[in-house]
């Protein structure tokens, strides 16, 4: 998606509305080279194809009216290009899936055309084969289909592996001469949200592959798939949930209705996971004036500025867009724990099934501790929470989705999780005071794991989403018990602190054989920095990050009126639609 009016609104407020403090620690950093190099890119990125966007959708709907316009639908531009796009109010990735895949095999069925749904190797898109002796029948349905509809087509060339990233208007007759040949057309229809902030098209498209008869009674597919690419030419279809074909749905349950197929695609592969996943957040409305009292009233005091500084409990409400990005890139996650000091946000909805707020005096092994301020000590209780699963994913509030996810990008099917190792390398000597808090605690991590396994942490881990194994934590809690009972006890971050759940979980389980490297495209935004409005127009414009943290551990509360200003816009046009655990928002589900 591209072309999106939100970010230009997030440049402009940046500029508008950032206390002029800030605003002037800002600038002192920026050189005039850099200025005059943003200021251009962005008229380059922003406001000039734009001009050109409202001309080409003007002319589209023009030449279009029965297609692009109607109560069901929008003129979108997508990659600068018009789109007539399906809007709606529940959009997410998997409907568009799903409502791809009907268009096509519902043409096929009016058609009389015999197909089979194929477990392809992409998960957003879906894969329907039809025999090559039925492409006349099959392309001559959906060209009408594409008339009546406003449907788009992608001939896809022998050999080509990669998700397509383009597509032509398939209610134009020329684009049908390359598909006449190409042994894979994908065919696509735009669906988006009513302001069409959020428009999702040709990676969620449905692939038509053809099927040769080159041995007789032997179907050959065009490509690879994930089971096989030869079946039996006169197998009888069988029917089998859509879960099988997209690592996007739950394996635990069966929210799409069943499919066609072959029986060959129906088998379990030792890939597929059946575990059930949860997550667990933390979060903390640091502007609550009895969490404030007793945060006063409170033994003890932070060793470092870092510590307890008051961006550490600011409230941008990023929970509630994490949340929306986990409802739509992650849609097999089973529970959702919300971990809180007795506090619940205002939007949530807490009676929604699947989400369930834990005090910390659920979880505290000693709640004589209570209360406490310490990040490190919160999680060094996590796996208390009653009815977690084993395989849980840990969340800050921060943390966010940007495009769809599967469980085997954070677990493999054995059971195995993975760590996500950042560049960036735990300091080298002993604890000190002068150490901001994550690099006291990566060296305390460092000097258990050196005293255990005889090798020695250097990299610190990336601010991503942390897949946990709830027997692991327990393993670390009996292991290390002194230590980690003094995490526990410490009511704000201290020297001797661990981080287990961020940290030592992903080296202790590696060197015990249950964890191993995984690999995320991530982006951290610091909100300190002054090409912040740039990255998050980035952001924004690609989708292309799996995952983004948007953090600050320098900011005052006289800060976050103009980091709301920034971060409010880009969170909103990023993830426009209500999950189904706000007010108000369930009918969104």
């Amino acid at each position: 998606m591209s072309g999106n009016p939100e970010a230009s609104r997030i440049v402009a407020t940046y500029r508008k509305v950032l206390p002029e403090r800030t605003r002037y620690r800002i600038a002192q950093r920026i050189t005039p080279e850099v200025r005059s190099r943003v200021k251009k890119r962005i008229s380059e990125v922003l406001v000039v194809p734009r001009q050109i966007d409202r001309i080409r959708v003007q002319r589209a709907v023009r030449r279009h009216p029965d297609l692009f316009t109607g109560p069901d639908r929008i003129a979108a531009t997508v990659d600068h290009q018009p789109r007539a796009a399906f809007v709606h109010r529940d959009l997410t990735p998997l409907l568009a899936r799903r409502e791809n895949l009907g268009a096509v095999v519902h043409a096929l069925e009016q058609a009389g055309v015999d197909y089979f749904c194929v477990r392809g190797t992409f998960d957003r898109a879906s894969t329907v084969g039809v025999a090559e002796r039925d492409r006349s029948r099959a392309l001559r349905a959906l060209f009408r289909l594409c008339r009546q509809t406003p449907g788009y087509v992608t001939p896809i060339p022998e050999g080509e592996t990669r998700e397509p990233r383009f597509s032509d208007p398939g209610f134009e007759p020329f684009v049908w001469r390359r598909a006449a040949t190409a042994p894979v057309v994908r065919f696509t229809w735009y669906h988006a949200d009513p302001e069409g902030r959020l428009v999702l098209g040709v990676a969620y498209g449905c692939d038509v592959e053809f099927w040769t008869e080159e041995t007789p009674g032997l179907l050959t597919g065009p490509r690879r798939n994930r089971v096989s690419d030869v079946i039996s030419a006169d197998g009888d279809p069988v029917e089998a949930s859509d879960t099988l074909f997209t690592r996007l749905a739950p394996a635990d349950r069966d929210p799409l209705p069943p499919v066609r197929t072959r029986v060959e695609f129906t088998a379990s592969r030792p890939d597929d996971i059946d575990f059930p996943i949860d997550v667990v957040y933390t979060w903390v409305d640091g502007s609550d004036p009895e969490w404030l009292r007793r945060r006063a009233q409170a033994a003890g005091r932070a060793y470092h500025a870092e510590a307890a500084n008051a961006a550490r409990y600011l409230s941008r409400d990023e929970l509630k867009y994490s949340l929306r990005s986990l409802r739509m890139n992650a849609p097999w996650v089973r529970n959702v724990y919300l971990v809180t000091d007795d506090q619940v946000p205002e939007w949530l909805d807490t009676s929604v099934p699947g989400l369930k707020v834990v005090s910390h005096k659920e979880i505290f092994s000693d709640p004589s501790v209570l209360p406490t301020f310490n990040s490190h000590a919160i999680e060094s209780q996590l796996h208390h929470i009653e009815g977690l699963a084993e395989h849980f994913l840990y969340f800050n509030d921060d943390m966010f989705l940007g495009r769809e996810v599967t469980p085997q990008d954070f677990f493999h099917a054995n059971g195995l999780t993975k760590f996500f190792p950042s560049p960036a390398n735990v300091p080298q000597g002993e604890p000190s005071e002068d150490d901001v808090p994550v690099s006291v605690a990566g060296k305390n991590n460092r000097e258990l794991i050196e005293s255990r396994f005889g090798t020695v942490i250097t990299q610190k881990m990336k601010h991503v989403a942390y897949p946990l194994r709830r027997s692991v934590l327990y393993e670390i809690e009996e292991e290390f018990a002194d230590r980690h009972r003094t995490t526990m006890r410490n009511r704000f971050r201290s020297l001797d602190d661990l981080s287990i759940a961020s940290s030592l979980h992903h080296y202790y389980a590696f060197h015990t054989r249950r964890a191993v490297p995984g690999n995320l495209r991530y982006t951290y935004v610091d909100l300190a920095l002054p090409d912040t409005p740039e990255r998050l127009v980035r952001l924004l414009a690609g989708r292309d990050r799996h995952a983004f943290c948007i953090n600050d551990t320098v900011s005052t509360e006289l800060d976050l009126e103009g980091q709301l200003a920034l971060v409010g816009p880009f969170l909103e046009a990023y993830f426009p639609l209500p999950s189904r655990f706000e007010k108000h928002g369930r009918e969104c589900d």
